[in-house]
């Protein structure tokens, strides 16, 4: 079965000439189809190589007329083949207007684009009849193929550097103009937003820590930020738990209502009222969870391509990478971790918007001495191939859960840093251990362990430590 030979392929020859002549007589139409055009499209070969030839002399910067064609292809001996120079006056003699050359260049793109929606449907389904390929991998193939032409068939591969250090200067002014704005989606924590500019388009970012940290609840506190406050597309794939778990503890965090008291049916009326004051926020709020166990990184970027073009995705969170399976049999867990590693950063460059992945950290944390527990880029789980696809890796450390009660932290009084002794219950250090374009540091969060919230920690609320009483350290 051949579809193509079953039956005439889409064309639209008199469109082609069309295109060709107009360039021929016009430099703006030569300008506007070599803009949206490639000598693929053409569905003649002999239109194709007079494309090329147009191409080729348009770059050496000589005007596209019959006559500096013409020499062109006759000195590539190429002239006859595509009909001599009676061809090419058929081709001027046919126009009746160089300025529909836009509806000329709009009719040959849509035949091409039905040839190439053809030789992939072609594709697939001989990969439908090779019993050796995964039906899930056909599947991944085919969204892939169609979503490349959905979104770059107008793109060029390899360009010259100077348009976009015009776009970057550009930039930059407009940055200059607005000093200290955050450039990316924000976290709601002004500090860490301030050292990473906000979490930036085609990044991926490894929230890291080791368990009861407070990953999840880091991030849901990101997602929170995004789509209840600013109405941002959000997609969260939880591979722990499930939908409903999640929907408590965005319930929790928002309302600031204890979770453990939802969970055990001991809410007070004041407790039903907050709770019932953030559901109509949270129900509008975009936010779509997956909660499918055993996904595969090929299903995943399958599902958030087809929500970027359902409801122009802002963000992705993958809770968490280490439960995720490769798509394709690998011989060890840190080669299929690498795999992930580099999908998710592809998804992120692909979409055109942030990637955060939670990642476990390894158990060497604990093994280090009592002072030593903050975690390092070292210490990301089963593959260094983790740190070196993240733009951004961001770890949660919490002293208390190691039995170290009291610590002593810098803090900003009256614009200037002061050592300050505080209590470790609350507290929660959050620190960037890599990033690619800016600092590394710390910020000092609360961490508010009745409705898994962090928030940001307020001068003068924290319980210091009395002058002269010890910093304690107990045993892990």
């Amino acid at each position: 079965m051949n579809i193509v030979e079953d039956k005439k392929a889409p064309r639209a020859i008199e469109a082609e000439r069309g295109v060709l002549g107009a360039m021929l007589l016009s430099a703006e139409a030569v300008d506007k189809a070599l803009q949206s055009l490639d000598a693929s499209c053409f569905y003649l070969p002999q239109h194709a190589t007079i494309f090329r030839a147009a191409e080729e002399l348009y770059k050496e910067n000589m005007p596209v007329d019959i006559v500096t064609l013409s020499d062109y292809l006759a000195r590539k001996g190429e002239l006859e083949s595509v009909g001599g120079r009676i061809q090419l006056t058929n081709l001027i003699e046919g126009i009746i207007a160089p300025s529909h050359i836009d509806h000329y260049i709009k009719l040959v793109l849509d035949a091409a684009l039905k040839r190439k929606l053809i030789e992939i449907s072609t594709k697939t389904i001989e990969e439908c009849y090779e019993s050796a390929v995964d039906a899930s991998d056909i599947l991944d193939n085919a969204e892939s193929r169609v979503f490349e032409i959905a979104e770059n068939r107008l793109k060029g591969g390899l360009a010259p550097i100077g348009d976009d250090i015009e776009t970057v200067y550009e930039m930059l002014s407009n940055l200059q103009s607005k000093r200290g704005i955050i450039t990316g989606l924000t976290t709601g924590f002004k500090k860490l937003d301030a050292l990473t500019m906000g979490l930036q388009k085609s990044d991926l970012i490894i929230i890291a820590g080791r368990p009861s940290m407070g990953k999840t609840a880091f991030a849901l506190n990101i997602v929170r930020e995004n789509a209840i406050r600013k109405n941002i597309p959000v997609a969260y794939f939880s591979l722990e738990m499930s939908r409903q778990q999640l929907a408590l503890r965005l319930l929790a965090a928002e309302s600031k209502v204890d979770a453990h008291l939802m969970r055990s049916g001991l809410l007070r009326r004041s407790d039903f009222a907050r709770l019932s004051l953030h559901l109509a926020p949270l129900k509008r709020a975009p936010i779509y969870i997956d909660d499918s166990s055993n996904l595969n990184v090929l299903e995943l970027r399958a599902k958030a391509r087809r929500l970027k073009r359902r409801v122009n995705l802002g963000l992705v969170v993958v809770d968490y990478l280490q439960l995720m399976v490769a798509s394709k049999d690998v011989e060890n867990r840190q080669q299929e971790i690498a795999l992930i590693s580099r999908s998710l950063k592809g998804l992120a460059k692909e979409l055109d918007i942030p990637v955060i992945a939670l990642s476990q950290l390894s158990r060497m944390v604990e093994r280090r001495e009592k002072s030593n527990y903050k975690p390092q880029l070292s210490d990301l789980r089963e593959s260094g191939a983790i740190e070196q696809d993240a733009d951004l890796v961001i770890f949660i450390y919490r002293p208390f859960l190691y039995d170290i009660f009291q610590i002593e932290i810098d803090e900003e009084v009256d614009g200037k840093l002061r050592k300050k002794k505080v209590n470790t219950e609350r507290l929660a250090e959050i620190i960037i251990g890599k990033q690619r374009n800016g600092p590394t540091g710390e910020v000092w969060l609360n961490f508010q362990k009745e409705y898994a919230s962090f928030e940001e920690r307020i001068e003068g609320v924290e319980e210091e430590v009395e002058e002269g009483e010890e910093t304690q350290f107990g045993g892990v």
